[in-house]
């Protein structure tokens, strides 16, 4: 049997739980739970609330993700 193709979304964090589990809020404004994929977690990077990521969903279960990537946010430039 084939394995299913996973779907891909930008989302932001909304809320930070324990043991690297997020709260996400999708493009299309739905709430989701997600964990942190090996490599972020591997490379200690950090996410806080606010963050852009990409998360991942497997078309089995819709309520639940894996973060795969943070967006870097420019900070603005004072002169």
């Amino acid at each position: 049997m084939a394995k299913e193709a996973e779907m891909e979304f930008e989302g932001t964090v909304v809320e930070v739980l324990a043991n690297a589990q997020f709260k996400v809020k999708l493009e299309n404004d739905i709430v989701i739970d997600a964990h942190v994929s090996g490599k972020i977690r591997m490379h200690h990077i950090r996410i806080l609330p606010g963050d852009k990521v990409t998360v991942v969903i497997s078309p089995y279960d819709m309520t639940r993700g894996r973060i795969t990537y943070r967006r870097i946010q420019k900070k603005p430039e004072s002169n």
